[in-house]
């Protein structure tokens, strides 16, 4: 807008184009509920105050008023989304900006899966702010499909892609002075650049802090939260769907703290996004649990703009992103009207028409195809010891342990024992068609039978499968090779559910309702197997990655993240 008329409508001089009256304005710089009407022109806030003309006028009724919520770390991908299928389920819900870290597309389709990800997110209710992936590939111990080194980076931020550098997964590397990252930190100077170390204390934190980043999402306890964010760095509480750190880290937060910590959903399926909420679910619980309500906000809002240095937006004043939220109860928050670049875009919880992007022009370049050497793929473990590591997951959280158990042994073959909850797990490498396919056993996931696969595997996203027999499991991952992506589940060679994510293997491009209800069906297949668990996809997802401990299973074998190396599978 011409800042001449901005003044002007600011002054009182001109009619602003809409007035919202009646309402009660929460400022989260006062940390007050004002009684005020809020003026706009265009995409921006001119007024708070009274006596504003107005080309429209619309009356609030007494209903607060608060800003747009900021996702401050979400990988969209894992809605199993695209980007504007993902804004028709976190908008209503009043999130209208999402910082996300492309990684996972990028893993597969390097700089042309950032590129896609920032070209689908143009013209959207939700304002997507992209980060750049920093890891890619995570670590030397998987095989992914490109790698972005730090002159990719510097090229997608010089272009104005990228806003900041995302999540620092490789903590080693920081910590020790690996020159690759650190040149990637460097092309970020003066910009947000994002943590990501869990348990990460004491001296190597120091380094970690040192070398220039600035938030942490992966705190599991308090004791680790107050220790990082007493060290500088931002906590991002995180509620994703297979890592609930939310209610853990709730106590952690005081009124000296609070304008250091922000909410965020990482990783969320779309039944979660859709019935349970997104960041105004983090709002409402931590009401519930007793942080005040302007302070709850206050995280979801102004303090992550800050953060990210994103000064156009995460308060309700003059000159700032006419994005806000209205809502009756300030104990619940549940917006009934959401605006988004000062246009209504959702009511009751409805999207408003809106036009999407299309993507099937474009997905041919993004290397979505599963190439996998079927000769060389045998999933038999001839049995080398009577003890041998187990991958050991834990309930709602992506953390794993070591756990070293008895050998079930057939005919000089270790083997699955769904009776002590083993299963057998391989990671299928699918990107160049090497044959890699690295082997193992995993305890918390429950199938008593059957099989699941997918090539949603972070970070690499190979093909991964998890089942109780061998001829279940191939049946599941030839299912999802066929597809060219996506996810499966089979019984024998019954298959009982299927996913296509032709995008990339990582996302549809249908809609999320559809997305959901196939999801939902997936979910339902391996429950009837026997696992109890919420999301099992989700779980077998991070099984995979090996920058977060303890134990972790990538196409190259056994990770123990905490001594960062490969190690075997048998033990004396």
């Amino acid at each position: 807008m011409d800042k001449s008329l901005l003044l002007a409508v600011a002054r009182g001089d001109r009619p602003a184009d809409l007035v919202l009256r009646g309402g009660r304005v929460v400022n989260v710089f006062s940390g007050e509920i004002e009684e005020a009407e809020i003026a706009l022109a265009g995409d921006l806030i001119v007024g708070v105050g009274a006596g504003y003309a107005a080309h429209e006028t619309i009356d609030l009724g007494g209903a607060f008023v608060a800003p747009g919520l900021i996702d401050a770390h979400v990988h969209i991908e894992s809605s199993l989304c695209t980007p504007a299928q993902f804004a028709q389920a976190v908008v209503p819900h009043g999130v209208t900006t999402a910082v996300t870290d492309p990684h996972e597309i990028a893993n597969v389709a390097g700089v042309a899966g950032v590129r896609f990800m920032a070209q689908s997110s143009i013209g959207l209710p939700l304002s997507v702010v992209v980060m750049a992936s920093s890891c890619v590939p995570a670590t030397h111990m998987e095989t992914n499909g490109a790698t972005l080194a730090a002159t990719d980076l510097a090229q997608l931020l010089e272009e104005g892609v990228v806003h900041g550098l995302a999540e620092v997964m490789n903590f080693p590397g920081v910590v020790n002075g690996d020159p690759a990252m650190l040149a990637k930190l460097a092309a970020f100077e003066g910009r947000a650049r994002d943590g990501h170390a869990p348990a990460l204390s004491g001296k190597t934190l120091n380094a970690y802090v040192a070398a220039g980043i600035g938030s942490e999402h992966e705190c599991t306890t308090v004791a680790e939260a107050r220790e990082k964010l007493a060290r500088g760095l931002y906590i991002l509480i995180r509620e994703a769907t297979n890592a609930h750190n939310l209610h853990t880290l709730l106590p952690m937060i005081t009124e000296q703290n609070s304008r250091r910590i922000c909410f965020c959903t990482d990783d969320r399926i779309p039944s979660d996004l859709i019935d349970q909420g997104t960041i105004d679910y983090m709002v409402r619980e931590a009401i519930r649990f007793g942080v005040a309500p302007v302070t709850a906000l206050r995280m979801a809002t102004l303090n992550t703009a800050e953060w990210f240095g994103l000064h156009d937006r995460g308060a309700l004043a003059p000159g700032r992103r006419a994005d806000l939220i209205v809502f009756d109860r300030l104990e619940e928050l549940r917006p009934h009207l959401v605006f988004a670049n000062g246009r209504l875009v959702a009511e009751n919880g409805v999207m408003r028409e809106m036009s999407l992007p299309k993507t099937a022009a474009i997905l041919s370049t993004l290397g979505g195809a599963v190439n996998v050497a079927w000769k060389s793929i045998d999933l038999r473990i001839p049995a080398a010891r009577r003890q041998m590591r187990v991958i050991g997951t834990l309930p709602n959280q992506l953390v794993t342990e070591e756990r070293i158990l008895a050998a079930t042994v057939q005919d000089g073959y270790a083997v699955a024992d769904p009776s002590q909850d083993v299963l057998k797990m391989a990671v299928i490498e699918r990107h160049k068609g090497s044959g890699a396919c690295g082997l193992g056993f995993i305890q918390g996931i429950g199938l008593r039978r059957g099989a699941m696969a997918g090539t949603v595997a972070h970070d690499h996203h190979n093909l991964v499968v998890i089942g109780a027999d061998d001829a279940s499991m191939l049946a599941a991952a030839r299912a999802v090779a066929e597809m060219g992506g996506g996810l499966a589940v089979a019984e024998g060679g019954e298959l009982l559910a299927l996913l296509p994510l032709p995008v990339a293997g990582l996302m549809s491009d249908r809609p999320i309702a559809e997305v959901r209800r196939g999801y939902d069906a997936l979910i339902a297949a391996a429950q009837a197997l026997g696992s109890p668990l919420h999301d099992p996809f989700m779980a077998m997802s991070f099984m995979a990655l090996e920058v977060i401990p303890k134990l972790k299973l990538t196409d190259q074998g056994l990770v123990d993240v905490e001594q960062f190396q490969i190690v075997p599978l048998f033990v004396e």
